[in-house]
């Protein structure tokens, strides 16, 4: 860990949504840090257990930990140098009650937000894990001055580091045919096509048809218009 030339101020890393990937230039920024707070949606315990040889860490379970992550809180309430703290995966089951909160950190949207609500500062890093087609890669770094009790959060967007093989716009689909594109990788699926079949067969990226599956499985009941709105790829037409 770095040494500080104020030892009354702590870095803390926030991150959220990583599904599986741990990005180098992510592990150098929380290096930095003497804390690490994730957002849920690890994926798996591997990427956990590198997160806590790296620096003391507090995680809450995100709807995509499965069975391995059943011993995690899914809501957490903490103080840290002075600032109380509450972590929940989906902002939308968050407890009613914030007025003893200084700091409300999420995920799952993988869209970095940040305001405040009635006096608490709302926070979503965003996702740092397998890049959403072309949503940012984010995430954020908390420093608090415990003398003075002072803290403010820095935005990390490493979207053009990250930029790699798997950050590649979506093949072979158009957005007149997005749709039924969806619905034919959910008929394929119960099917019980796998991902690479279904990708070869539609002439699309492995990726893309695992984030229509994910979602399908993650979300009960929800259409193909559904996904193609939870997904937020029509932005990616308008910059071509």
């Amino acid at each position: 860990m770095a040494e500080k030339e104020n030892q009354s101020i702590h870095r803390i890393a926030i991150l959220s949504d990583t599904h599986g990937l741990l990005r180098p230039e992510i592990k150098e920024v929380l290096k930095t840090c003497e804390v690490i707070l994730h957002g849920g949606d690890i994926s798996s315990q591997k990427i956990l257990d590198v997160l806590k040889e790296i620096a003391l860490v507090y995680v809450v379970r995100g709807n995509n930990d499965k069975e391995w992550a059943e011993y995690l809180d899914k809501e957490l309430v903490f103080t840290l140098f002075g600032l109380r703290i509450y972590m929940v995966h989906n902002k939308k089951h968050r407890k009613s009650d914030l007025s003893e909160t200084d700091l409300f950190i999420y995920g799952h949207s993988h869209k970095y937000e940040e305001k405040i609500v009635d006096g608490v500062h709302f926070l979503n890093p965003g996702s740092c894990g397998p890049r959403r087609f072309r949503q940012p890669v984010t995430m954020a770094v908390l420093e608090v001055d415990e003398e003075t009790k002072n803290w403010q959060i820095q935005k990390i967007d490493l979207t053009e580091s990250g930029e790699n093989k798997d950050d590649r716009p979506l093949q072979g689909i158009n957005e007149g045919n997005l749709k039924s594109t969806v619905e034919t990788i959910i008929r394929e699926m119960r099917a019980g096509r796998k991902v690479e079949q279904i990708a070869k067969k539609l002439g699309v990226d492995n990726e893309f048809v695992e984030q229509v599956c994910r979602i399908y499985v993650t979300h009960p009941g929800v259409s193909a218009q559904g996904i193609v709105d939870k997904m937020e790829v029509s932005a990616l037409f308008d910059r071509k």
